[in-house]
């Protein structure tokens, strides 16, 4: 479950491995909307986004042996490098499988964490299968990008820091792709503040979350297109979903 004693676990557990991005308040924004707009600069990070935050408390939550025998991920994107950056400081065995058509430069920045990385397949869903494969035959822990209580938990974190800085905060915008940041901002958001208001941003052409939400159930789309292919995300978490169905006002 998603808990107040788990986000103030996790942010605790976090503050080894994040930089402190405190806001930045945003003058053209507040003038363009009438309102005291502030941006939570999370690229950032080492990695350049928020995604360590829930990779490394995931890694805290797991056992000695599961630790010994290393984690794993499919990822082309920000979370391969925030896992193997948050195995890296917690010294743990990562292998990270990209699919084949991912930038050079993505995974050589994932090799300089430290991770193993194995390329296999033209794109995410064929890296994934494979990561799962590994994981069954090494033992490895799978570390879900997004539907995955504990990740969500450690993405969570940046609510806490949100309101820490700014207590009478009223809104909050959280970008969606799986739903693993909105639904672990949303749900401390709420826990923190009942009466705040937490809005979901999705890409026009990958509206998952919006579509679950509007069928009461999970969804898949037939494609997702958008630029911002951090948020190119078809099927939302089914572990997250019930949190994003209860904490979002709108999307």
């Amino acid at each position: 479950m998603l808990t107040l004693d788990k986000f103030e676990e996790a942010t605790e557990e976090v503050k080894q491995v994040i930089l402190a991005t405190e806001l930045v308040y945003s003058d053209y924004w507040s003038k363009k909307t009438g309102n005291k707009v502030y941006l939570k600069p999370e690229n950032m990070q080492f990695t350049g986004a928020y995604k360590v935050r829930g990779a490394y408390y995931k890694m805290s939550t797991l056992s000695k042996e599961e630790k010994e025998k290393g984690i794993i991920t499919a990822s082309a994107g920000n979370h391969a490098q925030g896992v193997a950056y948050g195995a890296k400081c917690y010294g743990v065995k990562a292998v990270i499988v990209m699919p084949t058509t991912t930038p050079l430069i993505k995974v050589n920045r994932t090799k300089s964490y430290g991770a193993e990385v194995v390329l296999y397949g033209d794109v995410y869903d064929e890296a994934y299968a494979k990561a799962c494969q590994l994981a069954e035959e090494n033992g490895y822990t799978f570390i879900h990008p997004f539907d995955d209580l504990a990740v969500a938990t450690g993405q969570g974190t940046i609510a806490m820091e949100i309101f820490k800085e700014l207590p009478l905060v009223d809104m909050i915008l959280v970008p969606i792709g799986g739903g693993g940041l909105a639904a672990g901002i949303s749900t401390l958001a709420k826990l923190l503040n009942p009466k705040i208001k937490v809005m979901g941003v999705e890409p026009a052409g990958a509206a998952c979350l919006k579509a679950s939400i509007e069928k009461g159930k999970v969804m898949t789309l037939e494609k997702a297109t958008t630029i911002a292919d951090g948020t190119a995300v078809k099927t939302p978490g089914t572990k997250i979903f019930p949190y994003l169905q209860k904490n979002l006002d709108d999307i």
